[in-house]
């Protein structure tokens, strides 16, 4: 119960700030962006060459596009991911290419940037128990409702997300 309080004070607090608040640190050849970000800021990054390259030729689920066009309006997505890790300059980009493939709003979509550490701004990546990225956590009136992380545990990161909505009564 604690958690699920906690994660709706969080949920509130995210949005009660301004779309991108974050920190910029270069470690070695990465770019890292530690805090709230956004989808343009990394695809208009023009040293963030992955995320556009990595967009072409992913087909999105279609079941996964049918369950966010249907659930559009009743939730939040928040993602955690790190502008350094491999799986979420594979992943990330792709989740973009379905929300947008669905016309799900980018104004439920959280994008939060995580150090090698796995630590944000404001410790949310704690706060939301995340310990590896990317991590998709579904959220409907303030409460968790599943999360996919990395490529989830099948493999199909994007049909897991599916699964995941679909399911949600």
């Amino acid at each position: 119960m604690r958690r699920i309080l906690l994660a709706g004070a969080m949920f509130i607090s995210i949005f009660s700030f301004a779309q991108t608040q974050y920190e910029v640190s270069i470690d070695g050849q990465d770019k890292i962006l530690k805090g709230i970000i956004n989808r343009d800021l990394i695809a208009n990054d023009t040293t963030l060459k992955w995320y556009k390259q990595n967009q072409a030729g992913y087909k999105p689920d279609q079941a996964t596009i049918n369950a966010l066009k249907t659930k559009s309006s009743s939730l939040q997505l928040i993602v955690f991911g790190g502008t350094w890790c491999g799986d979420t300059k594979y992943i990330l980009p792709k989740f973009f290419v379905l929300t947008e493939a669905a016309g799900f709003s980018q104004d439920h979509i959280t994008l939060i940037g995580v150090d090698r550490n796995k630590k944000t701004i404001s410790h949310l990546a704690e706060a939301l128990g995340v310990i590896n990225v990317p991590t998709i956590i579904v959220m409907r009136d303030g409460k968790e409702i599943g999360r996919v992380v990395e490529y989830g545990k099948t493999g199909a990161w994007d049909k897991e997300l599916g699964e995941i909505i679909t399911a949600d009564k």
